[in-house]
C-alpha cells in the first residue's frame, strides 16, 4: 500500500474501523479492558480514549474519563490494575505505577486539542489536579520519578526512562491544561524542569537497582516523545539504535536480543520518526504494520518472525490505539496530531 492522495480514503476507514473495535471493547461504565474480559490498566485507558477521540468518538471517550474520575482514590492515584469486567471493587490493590497515574492529563490535554471543547476540560481538570500532585510528590531532588509504590512489599528505590519520558509530556500536558483554566503552575514547572534535565543530563539516576532496560526498544525511541530532544538530536538517537532494533519489512522489535517485533512499538517508532523529521521511513514502517490488523478492526499485538507466527494471540485496544495515534500523527487526522510529534516548548524555555 503506498500512502498517496489516491487511497486516503482507505486510511479513513481503517482508522475507524479501529475506532469501531475499541468500541466493541468498552463496557458501559466506561471502562475500555485490553479486551473484553480481561485486565485495565490506566495508561492503556487513556491511550484508547486518545483513539475514540481521534476518531470523533467523543461520547465515548467521555465515558472514558468518566470512568477515570469515578476510581481515582482521594489520594488522587488509580491502582496499576483492574481486573476481570471492570466491576468496582474487582482490581488489584497493591501496585501504583506513577506513569500510569501522569497519564490521563496527556488524553485530556489531547481532547481539548481536538475539540476546543473547554466546558469537559473544567470538569475533569479537579482529577488531573490530584494525579500530578500525587506524582510529582515522589520525585527525588536529582529530577527523577520513583517508578512505582506497592502497598504489599517495598519496591526498590529507581525510576524508568521510558516511563519518566512518559510522565514528562504528561506533565506538561497538565501546565497546558492549567493555564488554559488560569490556575497556578509553578510546582507542576519545576518538576518539568527537574525531570527533563534528568532525562537529558543524568542517565545514572534510571535502572540503578536491577539491570539496564536499553535492551528494550521504549527506551530508545520513546524519550523523543517526551519532547527534550531537539529534531537533530532525535535523528541522531534514532540512527544509533536502528539496527538494533528494527527489521527490514517488519517493524520494530520489543526487545533487541528476542525475535518478536510489535505493533505498538512500531507506531511510537512512527511517531519519534515524524518528530526527527524522517516522514519517508514512517510511511514504511506504517504501510508494514497494516497486515497485521484483523477483520473486526483490531490489531494481533506481535509477530515472531523466526518462527512465522503470531504472538501472543490477542488484539489489544492499547495496540489498535497505538495506531490510530500513528496514523493521525502522520496524516493529521485531528487537530491534536502534533502533540506527540513537538517539541518542548515549556522545557527549552525553561532551559533558556
Amino acid at each position: 500500500m503506498n500512502i498517496t492522495t489516491t487511497n486516503k480514503i482507505e486510511i479513513k476507514k481503517r482508522l475507524h474501523s479501529i475506532a469501531k473495535y475499541i468500541l466493541d471493547q468498552q463496557l458501559d461504565n466506561g471502562a475500555i479492558p485490553w479486551f473484553k474480559g480481561d485486565k485495565l490498566d490506566p495508561w492503556d485507558h487513556s491511550e484508547a480514549i486518545m483513539a475514540l477521540t481521534i476518531t470523533g468518538e467523543y461520547q465515548a471517550a467521555e465515558k472514558g474519563f468518566s470512568w477515570l474520575e469515578k476510581n481515582q482514590t482521594a489520594e488522587g492515584y488509580w491502582f496499576a490494575k483492574y481486573l476481570g469486567d471492570i466491576n468496582d471493587g474487582d482490581l488489584d490493590r497493591f501496585k501504583i505505577e506513577t506513569n500510569f497515574v501522569a497519564y490521563p492529563a496527556t488524553a485530556l490535554w489531547h481532547y481539548y486539542l481536538a475539540t476546543r471543547d473547554k466546558a469537559l476540560v473544567q470538569r475533569y481538570f479537579p482529577m488531573i489536579t490530584k494525579a500530578i500532585n500525587f506524582v510529582v510528590s515522589h520525585q527525588n531532588e536529582q529530577g527523577d520519578i520513583q517508578w512505582a509504590l506497592s502497598k504489599k512489599e517495598p519496591l526498590p528505590k529507581d525510576a524508568l526512562v521510558t516511563a519518566c519520558a512518559s510522565i514528562l509530556r504528561s506533565i506538561e500536558c497538565a501546565i497546558s491544561t492549567a493555564e488554559l483554566l488560569e490556575q497556578k503552575t509553578l510546582k507542576w514547572r519545576r518538576a518539568h524542569l527537574k525531570l527533563g534535565d534528568a532525562l537529558k543530563t543524568k542517565p545514572w539516576r534510571f535502572d540503578r537497582s536491577w539491570e539496564s532496560k536499553a535492551r528494550f526498544s521504549m527506551d530508545w525511541f520513546y524519550p523523543i516523545l517526551s519532547g527534550v530532544f531537539t529534531q537533530n538530536e532525535s535523528k541522531l538517537r534514532l540512527q544509533q539504535g536502528w539496527e538494533k532494533f528494527v527489521v527490514n519489512n517488519y517493524g520494530c522489535k520489543c526487545v533487541a536480543d528476542q525475535p518478536w517485533v510489535t505493533v505498538a512499538e512500531s507506531c511510537e517508532l512512527i511517531i519519534a520518526l515524524i518528530a526527527a523529521n524522517q516522514r519517508d521511513k514512517a510511511i514504511t514502517i506504517y504501510e508494514q504494520l497494516l497486515r497485521w490488523q484483523d477483520s473486526d478492526g483490531g490489531f494481533w499485538t506481535g509477530y515472531v518472525y523466526r518462527d512465522n507466527c503470531i504472538w501472543p494471540e490477542e488484539k489489544t485496544t492499547w495496540t489498535a490505539a497505538a495506531v490510530a495515534l500513528a496514523s493521525d500523527a502522520l496524516f493529521e487526522h485531528s487537530d491534536a496530531a502534533k502533540l506527540f510529534t513537538s517539541t518542548s516548548e515549556l522545557f527549552f524555555s525553561q532551559n533558556a
